[in-house]
């Protein structure tokens, strides 16, 4: 046995149907597309959503909402998650560069300090924007705040 001489197995493959190809084919005449309409023509192409003429979905369900593309997007951190952070790495500052390392804020990422969770650690920290709680839990217990 070589290259030349390989075949698919036994019944693994099938002939394609010939359509179109006269009477005696069995196929010829209306090829298979039943009589007239739109769907026995050649290039017919049914529309996206066409439920058959009844009104599509798309249009019944009502339009709603809008995006405001100027929205500036913050990934929100709590200070429980510096608390943490503080105490399993040592830290005294707290920026975005070391937020990235950790895992913790993605590359192109803006970031937003919040206020849930007990801070004790003393830290620095330099965000994009802080919530006034976050602020007032920071500064209380002698850190400091920068705005990015």
């Amino acid at each position: 046995m070589d290259l030349s001489n390989l075949k698919p197995a036994e019944g693994a493959t099938k002939t394609d149907k010939r359509i179109g190809r006269g009477q005696g084919s069995g196929r010829g005449g209306t090829s298979t597309r039943g009589h007239k309409g739109a769907k026995s023509r050649s290039g017919y192409k049914r529309r996206r959503g066409f439920e058959g003429g009844q009104m599509p979905l798309y249009r019944r369900v009502p339009k709603g909402g809008f995006k405001n593309i100027n929205r500036v997007e913050y990934t929100g951190l709590n200070i429980d998650v510096l608390q943490k952070l503080a105490e399993l790495r040592g830290l005294t500052v707290i920026t975005p560069e070391i937020l990235r390392e950790n895992g913790l804020l993605g590359k192109k990422d803006l970031l937003k300090i919040l206020g849930r969770g007990i801070l004790t650690a003393s830290v620095n920290v330099t965000a994009n924007a802080f919530s006034d709680k976050a602020i007032q839990a920071i500064e209380s217990v002698g850190g400091t705040v920068i705005k990015l």
